[in-house]
């Protein structure tokens, strides 16, 4: 045995009992007699056989006359000194899962369960970064004042998508098509199954679209980012599964990307949280923002149609009414219920005409969750 170990181990209690009887010039026979317990047990914790339990603690106590948690406490110091030291794994792992959702993201596919090694290159590959430590959270998120509040989880959901849209063909982007698809777009908000031709269009403009479940507790909206100059992405994650949302946050999106918002790779990506219809506190909002957001309402019911139905209509607005002023402006009777809802704070009001779109959306999209992981390579 090394000096070093010698120095460092902690001794039996035992030793410290026989040590005390010599002091008192008593038999382990004589504590026997005193503890009123078999001498055979005396002599196995005095000879390091056995341990000191919380009643024997006690009792020794007594024997002695000091406190029982000095034999407690002799006991546990012997036990943690001997114990194995643990797999540095264990540490490494609890360090990952505090940064990041590390058990979500091997849950959903997102990353291989191995050893540790393996774990955190396929984290840093994932995060395309060289070192765990170059990880930064993005430089802002939109829709609030505060733009460090991005959290981990966000980034990791960022990511999903940066990793999916990596691998999507597309050609490069032309703000001509795109302004001719927007301008041409309402015709595909009347029937929820015609959702099913957005992302094809929307590839043919140089967009790659891109729909990711999101984490628990992460509420993400959508996504707008650059891959490089020529390669916007878009990433949704229909949390909110209704017509008049999907139709608010795609356009919305649209917009960052004709603005170019979000160029600058994935670190300067616009992540866009509760942006439901809009509904965003004029002094928390961006400029970016601002303009997506009314970009998107005009495009759900436009102002001037909006303004003159609520003012001719209010407060008696009918299903009847609503049903006619949808199919006079061409929008699903969803979308204008959406809209009304918020202008009259009302969000139960003819809901049932909010219906659900994942469905569609999802037929032609590349699509990560909901019991079904994207196949992407790290």
């Amino acid at each position: 045995m090394s000096i070093a170990s010698c120095l460092t181990d902690v001794p039996h209690p035992g030793e410290f009992i026989r040590d005390e009887l010599e002091a008192r010039g008593w038999s382990q026979r004589d504590l026997a007699y005193i503890l009123g317990s078999p001498e055979q047990a005396v002599n196995m914790i005095v000879s390091g056989k056995r341990g000191i339990s919380p009643d024997m603690a006690k009792a020794l106590g007594d024997a002695f006359d000091v406190s029982a948690e000095y034999f407690a406490n002799l006991q546990k110091a012997f036990e943690m000194s001997n114990a194995r030291t643990p797999d540095p794994s264990i540490a490494r792992r609890a360090q990952l899962q505090t940064a990041y959702p590390v058990r979500e993201m091997i849950r959903r596919g997102w990353l291989e369960d191995t050893d540790i090694g393996l774990l955190e290159t396929q984290l840093m590959r994932f995060f395309c970064a060289n070192d765990l430590g170059e990880v930064q959270h993005l430089a802002h998120a939109a829709s609030k004042s505060d733009y460090s509040e991005t959290t981990p989880t966000q980034l990791a959901w960022l990511y999903r998508v940066r990793q999916l849209a990596a691998d999507m063909p597309a050609p490069a982007y032309s703000e001509t098509k795109l302004r001719a698809l927007v301008a041409d777009l309402a015709r595909y908000t009347v029937d929820p199954e015609e959702l099913r031709f957005i992302p094809h269009m929307l590839a043919e403009c140089g967009i790659r679209f891109v729909v990711v479940e999101t984490l628990p507790n992460t509420r993400i909206d959508g996504v707008c980012f650059w891959l490089d100059d020529t390669s916007p992405v878009i990433g949704m994650s229909t949390l909110k599964d209704r017509i008049d949302n999907f139709w608010f946050v795609l356009r919305h999106e649209l917009e960052h990307v004709l603005n170019g918002d979000g160029m600058g790779g994935v670190t300067a990506a616009i992540i866009d949280s509760d942006i439901d219809a809009g509904r965003c506190e004029e002094g928390d909002q961006s400029e970016e923002e601002r303009l997506a957001n009314e970009a998107a309402a005009h495009f759900c019911v436009p102002r001037d149609e909006l303004e003159s139905f609520f003012t001719r209509k209010f407060p008696f607005i009918s299903e009847k009414d609503v049903i006619g002023f949808a199919r006079r402006i061409q929008r699903h009777p969803g979308i204008v219920v959406g809209q009304l809802q918020r202008k009259m704070d009302r969000y139960n009001w003819l809901a049932r005409y909010k219906v659900k779109v994942r469905q569609h959306v999802v037929t032609a999209s590349v699509v990560d969750g909901w019991g079904a992981p994207a196949s992407a390579s790290l």
